[in-house]
């Protein structure tokens, strides 16, 4: 387990050089996610071959963690199934960060979760 000192800077890391970021040119999927609460958004678009998300891409605005965090998801995801993707927690999402965070800032952490899970539901219909 890492400290929350390497953990920051991890999470500092993704926000200046996020991975995965831009949009996927005729995508299957996608979708906007908003904060109203502090106005971060994420918009995810992805691709699928059969039942592997084969590529997923990320564009938005706001904080170092709703960004980081996004990043980081689709560093997790990309090349998992569908199954395997539902499977994933708010907690795990959490975890992955590796520092405490207050309410408000777990809404910004899970931003991209969230949008990723909507997509995820849609596919399984």
């Amino acid at each position: 387990m890492r400290d929350e000192d390497e953990a920051i800077e991890i999470i500092l890391d993704h926000y200046r050089s996020p991975h995965n970021y831009g949009e996927i040119e005729s995508p299957d999927d996608q979708i906007l996610e908003y904060n109203p609460v502090c106005g971060d958004a994420v918009r995810l678009t992805v691709r699928f071959q059969g039942d592997v998300l084969s590529d997923i891409k990320f564009v938005g605005r706001g904080c170092s963690i709703s960004q980081a965090s996004a990043s980081i998801l689709t560093d997790t995801v990309k090349g998992k199934t569908v199954s395997e993707i539902s499977r994933i927690t708010e907690e795990d999402i959490l975890r992955n960060l590796g520092v405490s965070l207050g309410p408000n800032r777990e809404k910004c952490a899970l931003l991209a979760y969230n949008a990723l899970q909507k997509i995820i539901r849609r596919r399984k219909g």
